[in-house]
């Protein structure tokens, strides 16, 4: 899609709105004519050439009046613009956080969170202005159309150069076309660059700090500051550049005007009146000159924004960002996310008769399929409530990394309620991506998962609680009390999280820690252990209180009596739900139903730790090698 499709697209999302916005910034640039007219009336009037009706008092009346007049309209454009401003932001930003949520989760954005930010917040913005500004400058066609007809029957000559700057700054955008899309895009990879290294600090808190590196992490955060200060100062001092132009070319009409003005003015084919109108005038014309120089430049700048939007596409239409949507105000319309298909899903279960059901009753719902539609739309994604676990079964299911080509293949997988089964195998081997391939962190390449016999299309939006939790190698903490960390907004049971503090070996931390569990623990829980930090995720997906577990090398970091404890707790409260977990750690091993070996993307072996000890070289070497450690 080009940028005036996109362009065009916007306008069209709500035309009602925008040719009210139109219609409104019309009337308040062509409210002017009127005083322009009645200040050539006095004037004419007091050279002797015109008899006004009704006296000077009269005029003085009118002019008040166009004056409120005008000042009521203002009013009224701010409150449409604003309108049709938030209504296309809104939009914009509804459908790229849309896609986000549908794309596996591995692979949801396709630059640094910092940069994603920027897409969302100053691209759009981008966009917006655009849009925008094009109203002033339409409404200001009008008013230049009638004034230009008033005016050529005054005077031709002075008429055209009144257009002369017009020429000029048409001209001088379109040469500066090229230099103000190499700025603007510079401006903005600097500016994600610089939102990307803060990011990037704030994750690593604890890594900076135990490598002493803080002087270097700064020095680079510098360097990259001032390479956004200059990129930002070559944008500002070209879009300046222009606006100066602008200015300046109607300056130069202005005089040249008033020569000439002066030269007919001593023939007698001018009066005073004429003089007052063609300033008067021009004064407005010069405001259609500048809109139209500053909305060339939003477009090109536009351009370059619509260009780094698509990216957060990652090679899906760019039409999907314009797509009509329920945005939360007004009614929702007929085509606005009229149920799940408007996302590019089913409105029903995309796992067969896996009923959907209402998220905060829990209940199979009976409402009917639209307004269940209604409510998946609303959430972005599909709430699904399966029956309970009996059997999960994978078969052939395949992902390789475009990059390396390195991944899984062929993977065959069964789990029952209740089981306790272990992914192991070396570093690179395939187990997290297994695991992320599963849960539909990453697009499988092939295979098949049945939930109870029952296929599951879209696995990224069934394996979230209450269906499934998952705890990932890296936790991911927020700069909150520990409390909500790990509740995540979820309401707090009585006993829930308790048990699963428990579970996770807590208690003693919690007893440890001064506010307890209202403690802060700072970007990316970087006032906690690694240890605590991985038992507080345990604690996290515990207390979800899911059919199935997925556990991604959970204890890494624990020491071995701690890992002891919590092998045998989890192993002992999981109740009727699966556990799936990664782990190469003996604790683990030793209380699993069943193993799977993996090597080089594919099981090498599988069975219980009695039988692989036997049979599996590579499994031997993992559990002596573990011992010797």
């Amino acid at each position: 899609m080009k940028t005036r499709h996109f362009f065009w697209r916007m306008i069209r999302y709500r035309p009602g709105y925008y040719l009210l916005n139109l219609l409104v910034w019309t009337l308040i640039h062509m409210v002017p004519l009127v005083p322009g007219l009645l200040t050539k009336a006095f004037f004419d009037h007091l050279e002797g050439s015109y008899s006004l009706p009704y006296g000077v008092w009269a005029i003085a009346a009118l002019l008040v009046a166009a004056a409120l007049g005008r000042i009521a309209l203002i009013y009224l454009g701010c409150l449409t613009d604003v309108n049709v401003r938030t209504r296309i932001s809104m939009l914009l930003r509804r459908n790229m956080l849309a896609h986000v949520l549908r794309e596996p989760g591995a692979r949801a954005i396709p630059s640094s969170p910092g940069e994603a930010i920027s897409n969302f917040r100053d691209d759009v913005e981008q966009s917006e202005d655009a849009v925008s500004w094009s109203v002033d400058m339409l409404g200001l066609v009008g008013f230049v159309a009638v004034a230009s007809w008033i005016l050529v029957s005054i005077d031709l000559q002075l008429t055209v150069l009144v257009f002369v700057p017009l020429i000029l700054v048409v001209t001088a955008a379109q040469i500066a076309t090229a230099r103000i899309q190499k700025y603007r895009a510079a401006s903005r990879e600097s500016t994600a660059k610089v939102t990307g290294a803060i990011s990037e600090m704030f994750s690593n808190v604890q890594a900076i700090q135990v490598a002493g590196a803080e002087k270097r992490i700064v020095d680079r955060f510098v360097q990259l500051s001032e390479h956004r200060r200059d990129s930002m100062v070559k944008d500002k001092l070209l879009t300046e550049t222009l606006t100066s132009v602008f200015t300046n070319s109607v300056n130069l009409g202005t005089g040249l005007i008033l020569v000439l003005a002066g030269y007919k003015m001593r023939s007698g084919d001018f009066t005073v009146g004429d003089l007052s109108l063609f300033v008067y005038y021009l004064t407005f014309v010069t405001q259609l000159i500048s809109n139209l120089g500053n909305f060339m430049t939003y477009y090109k700048q536009m351009a370059v924004s619509f260009e780094r939007i698509k990216t957060m596409l990652q090679g899906a239409p760019a039409s999907l960002l314009t797509k009509a949507a329920y945005i939360g105000i007004g009614k929702r319309r007929v085509g606005e996310g009229d149920g799940a298909a408007a996302n590019g899903r089913k409105s029903d279960s995309s796992a067969g008769s896996i009923a959907t059901r209402d998220m905060a009753s829990g209940d199979e719902s009976k409402e009917s399929p639209a307004i269940m539609a209604s409510i998946e739309d609303e959430l972005l994604i599909p709430v699904y409530q399966a029956p309970p676990l009996e059997i999960l079964e994978v078969r052939g299911l395949s992902y390789r990394f475009p990059e390396t080509g390195r991944g899984i293949e062929d993977i065959d997988l069964t789990l029952r309620a209740g089981s306790f089964t272990v992914v192991t195998g070396m570093i690179g081997s395939g187990k997290t991506t297994l695991v992320r391939a599963l849960l539909g962190l990453l697009p499988a390449e092939a295979g098949e998962i049945n939930w109870n016999g029952e296929r599951v299309e879209r696995p990224a939006d069934f394996f979230v609680p209450p269906q499934s939790a998952y705890t990932a190698q890296i936790p991911r903490l927020y700069s909150d009390q520990l409390r909500n960390n790990i509740l995540l907004g979820q309401p707090e049971r009585p006993g829930s999280l308790s048990r699963a503090l428990h579970a996770a070996v807590m208690e003693d931390d919690i007893g440890g820690l001064e506010q307890g569990l209202d403690t802060m623990v700072g970007p990316r829980g970087v006032k906690l252990s690694g240890g605590q930090a991985q038992r507080t995720a345990a604690a996290r997906m515990l207390v979800r209180d899911a059919q199935m577990y997925v556990f991604d090398d959970l204890s890494s970091a624990l020491d071995v009596e701690t890992e002891r404890r919590l092998w045998e707790r989890l192993f002992e409260e999981r109740g009727n739900a699966a556990c799936l977990v990664v782990s190469h750690r003996k604790a683990a091993l030793a209380h699993a139903d069943h193993i799977i070996v993996l090597h080089n993307g594919r099981i090498e072996a599988e069975g219980n730790a009695e039988e692989l000890l036997r049979t599996s070289d590579s499994f031997r070497q993992l559990w002596y090698g573990e011992e010797v450690g």
